[in-house]
């Protein structure tokens, strides 16, 4: 099963834990897994990070479908099931309609059309105002998990490299 990565998994990446300028480990790694097949996000997650006009912005338009891909029929038929779960749920109006015009929306019916692990910051919450990534997740039974739980799995390890 391969990953699937939110667009704040990029954005805390550069701005706290990862930054290019001193971690750039992780974004040779997120090349890596993406030509191996592990891991890609999606062309709405690529639009948000393009409009920050930025270093991340910069990278993720040298990415190609391969690693942010467009969706396909499964996938639009995958927005009718995540749209009837949503709004078979108590949420407010306001949220439900914000959601389903959110890149969120298609991050996880992407996921339910191809059986992806959702990677976001995210967490559950129990609330009417929001529609949060991992509800949705868990209400459809596509597998979530932080960023740090993804790289623990693969074994990812950035090593300080040995200066001579």
């Amino acid at each position: 099963m391969a990953y699937l990565l939110d667009t704040n998994v990029f954005i805390q990446a550069k701005n706290l834990h990862y930054g290019f300028d001193f971690c750039p480990g992780f974004w040779d790694w997120l090349d890596y897994a993406n030509r191996n097949g592990i891991l890609y996000s999606i062309e709405r997650v690529k639009d948000e990070l393009i409009a920050g006009n930025d270093e991340l912005a910069e990278w993720a338009k040298q990415r190609d479908t391969n690693f942010f891909l467009p969706p396909d029929p499964t996938v639009i038929t995958a927005f009718g099931e995540v749209s009837e779960w949503i709004t078979g749920q108590s949420y407010d109006q306001a949220a439900i309609n914000t959601f389903l015009q959110d890149p969120d929306y298609y991050l996880v019916a992407h996921a339910l059309a191809h059986n992806f692990i959702v990677v976001t910051h995210e967490v559950p919450a129990n609330t009417r105002k929001k529609v949060k990534i991992p509800n949705v997740c868990i209400g459809l039974g596509i597998r979530h998990m932080t960023p740090f739980e993804m790289l623990r799995i693969e074994k990812v390890r950035f090593v300080l490299e040995q200066k001579r």
